[in-house]
């Protein structure tokens, strides 16, 4: 029976949800099943992903990512360059600063700020400080060899932390620190990206191959007991951690997995548009790219800069900390076992003998 909510004496985020939105309907008890899933997903050994697409480090969500980093809850990264750029504001004190979102844009544009909705940001005290910061760290950094975006970040995040005051506030830094790969399913799509071309047309080839994130990504999955991801937004980020299944199944013929265990998404996004980022997590299953299309997924259809605050915040309440996994230090070896396993199943030798040599 759905009786009338009762919140006297709610004193927590999380009985918030167990006690209000999980006997409720709507999206609030999505949202609670959705909270109660991520419990689950972190109460054991499950890899546990995160993508994260939209304007979500700019509003501050970096700090929400990095109490999961820290407690263990989000084992690696899949997010737009955008998030990560704006990530490197705040530990070098980078203005941004709240707004309005009716501003004139021709009155910001000729005081030298830029807005996303109601988020101020410098152009000249911000991004193009950012963008030293970047150039910087890559000049330290050996791109002389192919190297993958996770490779990037986990140097630009060692820099952070060598060379910011505050490397703290910083969610590449923190995942340097706990060695949790961090990709981008578009690495020349972001300001990252377009501060590249500077050593590569001046200095030396960048080797930045994003087919190496296809497989790194692909190896982790393999490599896990069970994988589960918290899918904020959409985007090509999303696709890009799914996308991981069917490249082991239907590319490298691999049948160790069979979809994604766990997964949660928070959307804004209708599907009836042919959008949804790709596609609703009951259609991803005929993909290949779930298990099941009713089990062990939930759809929250609300604003992720109030679904992400709350589903943290109630993992962080009700569950123990983990012991970080550390998958960057293990892609190595993740990777080598993909090969591995590749190269000595029959199907896969089959289904390419003729087109290359499978040693």
């Amino acid at each position: 029976m759905i009786e009338p909510l009762v919140v006297d004496g709610v004193a927590t985020t999380a009985d918030l949800i167990d006690d209000v939105f999980a006997r409720s309907g709507f999206n609030a008890r999505r949202l609670a099943e959705a909270a109660k899933l991520y419990a689950r997903m972190v109460s054991g050994s499950t890899t546990v992903g995160l993508t994260l697409a939209g304007a979500m480090t700019p509003i501050g969500m970096s700090g929400v990512v990095i109490s999961l980093i820290r407690a263990g809850f989000i084992d690696f990264i899949i997010s737009t360059g955008a998030n990560l750029y704006h990530d490197l504001h705040r530990p070098y004190g980078a203005p941004m600063m709240q707004g309005h979102p009716e501003a004139d844009d021709n009155v910001l544009a000729e005081q030298g700020i830029a807005r996303i909705y109601d988020t101020y940001i410098e152009d000249d005290a911000t991004l193009l400080a950012t963008d030293r910061v970047i150039l910087h760290a890559i000049r330290d950094f050996d791109s002389s060899k192919p190297f993958s975006s996770a490779d990037l970040h986990h140097a630009l995040g060692k820099s952070v932390i060598r060379t910011a005051p505050h490397p703290e506030k910083s969610l590449l830094a923190v995942a340097a620190e706990y060695d949790v790969p961090v990709f981008t399913s578009s690495p020349g799509d972001s300001s990252v990206g377009m501060n590249l071309i500077v050593p590569h047309l001046f200095e030396a080839p960048v080797n930045l191959n994003p087919v190496l994130d296809v497989i790194e990504t692909a190896a982790i999955v393999r490599e896990a007991e069970s994988n589960g991801v918290v899918i904020v937004g959409g985007g090509s980020p999303k696709n890009f951690y799914l996308q991981t299944q069917p490249t082991l199944s239907q590319i490298l013929r691999d049948e160790s997995k069979g979809g994604h265990d766990y997964v949660i998404q928070l959307t804004i996004d209708s599907p009836h548009w042919g959008g949804l980022s790709g596609a609703t997590l009951s259609e991803a299953r005929s993909w290949g790219k779930i298990k099941d299309a009713q089990r062990n997924n939930v759809v929250v259809y609300s604003c992720a800069s109030l679904t992400l605050p709350l589903l943290a915040t109630y993992v962080l309440t009700r569950k123990s900390p983990r012991v970080p996994k550390r998958l960057y230090a293990q892609i190595g070896d993740a990777v080598g076992a993909l090969k591995a396993a590749a190269s000595s199943n029959p199907l896969f030798r089959q289904d390419y003998a003729e087109i290359f040599e499978i040693g």
